[in-house]
């Protein structure tokens, strides 16, 4: 299984790509995000999901891991396809994606092309805690700095990830104030606390 590819760009189109990797062309399906993001020409490295079918082996690339782990969800569910999948990040970036899952956001699901109010519903249903913990991950990078990190410090950084992802401070900071404390909870642990009182 192609896991990821290195190489020149060859080709590039909204609908496909080819990316030449020592003399083999290889053909891409990518969303248009990814697609504005790459070089008109030049070197590229994309995070690759091959899909096998009956009658053919399909690639889809993508700018980024966050993608590619969104994809991979997409395709999970039920009445999913590929196509839909390029089709539903192509019209959405991956922070409002998992938020509008999170969130259980129907109206904005259905504005993508492709989904209806049951397509919509059945997303929300089957991937609304996979996309909570996946927005919690990405709204903040883990502190690095080498100095301790306080249970008042885990608090501020949950609460600044809670408000980009889109809540209210003042919802945000009751929800926080709401959860009993527990020495030495990691940031992910407070931010999915919160998250399940916020979402109730």
């Amino acid at each position: 299984m192609i896991a990821m590819l290195t190489g020149e760009l060859a080709y590039r189109s909204p609908e496909q790509i080819i990316i030449d990797v020592a003399g083999v062309g290889y053909r891409l399906q990518v969303p248009l995000s990814t697609f504005y993001a790459l070089p008109e020409q030049g070197r590229v490295s994309l995070q690759v999901h091959t899909h096998v079918k009956e009658d053919a082996i399909q690639l889809f690339g993508f700018l980024n891991r966050e993608e590619k782990d969104l994809f991979t969800l997409l395709i999970s569910v039920s009445g999913v396809g590929p196509k839909l999948a390029i089709t539903i990040l192509s019209h959405i970036p991956v922070e409002e994606l998992a938020l509008a899952l999170s969130q259980g956001d129907i109206p904005r699901l259905t504005a993508i092309p492709g989904i209806g109010k049951k397509s919509a519903e059945r997303l929300v249903l089957e991937l609304q805690d996979k996309a909570t913990n996946y927005a919690a991950a990405a709204a903040f990078a883990p502190q690095s700095d080498g100095q301790a990190i306080t249970t008042e410090d885990r608090h501020q950084d949950a609460l600044s990830a809670l408000v980009n992802l889109g809540y209210k401070e003042s919802q945000a900071k009751q929800a926080l104030k709401n959860l009993k404390p527990a020495a030495g909870a990691s940031l992910e642990e407070i931010l999915k606390a919160a998250l399940q009182i916020l979402l109730k």
